[in-house]
């Protein structure tokens, strides 16, 4: 963004771009999280039920750790 995009942009907004960037970073690994609590909490009531093996529950864990990689990646 040239001068005059980013004055334009705090006029109407209050705040910087690189705020806002840095808040919608902070949103998506802030669901990422979230969902993945979830996801892992929740393969692990079913591997402790016995309605899932080791083997799917530690897929579980390691797609939520490749996605957590790939987010990094991509937005850090």
């Amino acid at each position: 963004m040239n001068s005059a995009q980013i004055a334009a942009f705090q006029a109407n907004g209050g705040i910087s771009p690189s705020i806002t960037a840095s808040v919608l970073i902070s949103v998506a690994f802030a669901t990422l999280l979230l969902w993945g609590a979830w996801a892992i909490r929740t393969a692990y009531s079913g591997w402790a039920e016995q309605r899932l093996n080791q083997r799917q529950f530690l897929g579980v864990v390691i797609r939520f750790t490749a996605m957590y990689l790939a987010l990094t990646f991509i937005l850090l």
